[in-house]
C-alpha cells in the first residue's frame, strides 16, 4: 500500500450545499449504547479548607444526548431523518434524555425501557473551560438475549427504509456479538450502509462491514500491534500506521477504513488503493469530547447522500474541526459547515 498525499479534488462549498441538501432526503437509523451528558458549569476561586481540591461554584447545568445518541443528534441537526434504538431505564433520566431527543428531532420509537438497568449518565464538572471531574453512573451488564430480540425485531421493522445504520459501542452492553451479526446480516440484506464505531476491549468480529472509524489508539489495538512511534511522524511516513492499516484492511475487510489522528487529521483507507491523508481544518480545540461521533455521523450521511468516500472524508474532517472548537459535546449546524468550507476557499 503506497502512500498517496495527492488529493483528487477540491470539495468545494456548491457540493458541500448539493450534499447537505440531498442528506436532508435520506434516513439513517443509530444503534448503540445511549446515554445522558450531564454538564455542571462552574468557577474555582479557592481550594477546601476539607481536602485539597478545588471548589466549584455552580454557574448553571445542562442535558445532552451521549454515546449514540449524540451520533443521532449530530445526523438530525443536519436535517438527517433519524431514528435511535437502543436501552435506558425506567428512570426519570430516561424521561430526560427522550424529550431531549425528540425535541431535536431524533425518532424514540426504537429506544426500549429496561426496568432491570439504570440509564447511562455522565457527568462532567467544568470550570474555566477545564473540566474537573467526571462521575459516571451506569449499567454495563450485557443485554438479555430477550431485550436484545426485542431491539433487533424493532430495528428490522424499520430498517427497509433506511439508507444506512451507525453502530456505536461505548462498552455499556448494548452491542454483542450477537447483536454485531444480526445487524450485518440485515444490513446485507437490505443493501444498507453499515458504520461501525469499534471498542477493541469487546473483541468482537466486526469484519466486512462498510466503514470503521477506529482512533489511532484503537487502530493499534484492533490490529494487536503496538504503537512505537505514538504519532510523531507524519501520517503518510509512519510506517507503524501504515502497516497496522494494511493489516485491518486485509484481516477485517471494511469496504472503507478512516482512522482519526487527532491534530493530524484522518487517514482514509481502502483495499487496493492508495491511502489518503485529510489534515485537520480545526483552529482552535477546546473540547474534544463526543467529537467521534460527529466524525462517524457526518461521513455516513455524506455516503448516503451519494458523496464519494473522499468527499464524506474532507466534509466529516470539517465537521470535526467545528465542534472541537466548542465545549461540549456538541453538534454542527448546516451553516457552520458552509462556512467553513467557503472560509477554506478564501484562503
Amino acid at each position: 500500500m503506497k502512500p498517496d498525499a495527492t488529493r483528487k479534488h477540491k470539495l468545494e462549498a456548491p457540493r458541500v450545499r448539493e450534499i447537505l441538501e440531498a442528506a436532508t432526503k435520506t434516513r439513517v437509523f443509530v444503534l448503540g449504547d445511549v446515554m445522558l451528558d450531564h454538564f455542571l458549569w462552574g468557577r474555582v476561586s479557592r481550594i477546601s479548607p476539607e481536602a485539597p481540591v478545588p471548589v466549584v461554584e455552580f454557574q448553571h447545568e445542562n442535558l445532552i444526548p451521549g454515546g449514540a445518541g449524540n451520533v443521532a443528534r449530530n445526523l438530525a441537526e443536519l436535517k438527517v431523518a433519524t431514528e435511535l434504538f437502543g436501552v435506558v431505564g425506567n428512570d426519570d433520566s430516561a424521561r430526560q434524555l427522550k424529550e431531549i431527543l425528540k425535541r431535536a428531532g431524533v425518532g424514540c420509537a426504537g429506544l426500549l425501557t429496561c426496568p432491570e438497568r439504570m440509564t447511562s449518565i455522565k457527568m462532567r464538572i467544568i470550570a474555566h473551560r477545564q473540566q474537573v471531574v467526571r462521575v459516571d453512573r451506569e449499567s454495563r451488564d450485557y443485554l438479555s438475549e430477550e431485550t436484545t430480540k426485542r431491539l433487533m425485531a424493532a430495528l428490522e421493522a424499520m430498517l427497509r427504509n433506511g439508507d444506512a445504520l451507525v453502530l456505536g459501542d461505548y462498552a455499556k452492553g448494548v452491542v454483542t456479538q450477537r447483536l454485531v451479526d444480526q445487524a450485518r446480516i440485515l444490513c446485507r440484506r437490505r443493501g444498507v450502509w453499515l458504520s461501525v464505531d469499534p471498542k477493541p476491549s469487546h473483541h468482537l468480529n466486526l469484519s466486512r462491514v462498510s466503514l470503521l472509524t477506529p482512533n489511532r489508539k484503537e487502530a493499534f489495538e484492533l490490529a494487536d500491534i503496538a504503537d512505537t512511534s505514538g504519532g510523531g511522524e507524519p501520517p503518510l511516513k509512519d510506517a507503524g500506521l501504515l502497516r497496522v492499516a494494511e493489516k485491518l484492511l486485509t484481516e477485517m475487510e471494511p469496504a472503507l477504513l478512516l482512522i482519526t489522528l487527532g491534530d493530524q487529521g484522518m487517514l482514509l483507507c481502502q483495499r487496493g488503493k492508495e491511502p489518503i491523508h485529510i489534515e485537520t481544518v480545526a483552529r482552535e480545540v477546546f473540547d474534544v469530547s463526543g467529537a467521534g461521533d460527529t466524525v462517524i455521523a457526518t461521513f455516513t450521511l455524506a455516503i448516503a447522500a451519494g458523496a464519494s468516500p473522499y468527499e464524506a472524508a474532507v466534509f466529516s474532517n470539517h465537521a470535526a474541526g467545528i465542534v472541537v472548537g466548542k465545549l461540549g459535546t456538541a453538534t454542527v449546524h448546516p451553516d457552520e459547515l458552509l462556512k467553513s468550507f467557503s472560509q477554506q476557499e478564501s484562503l
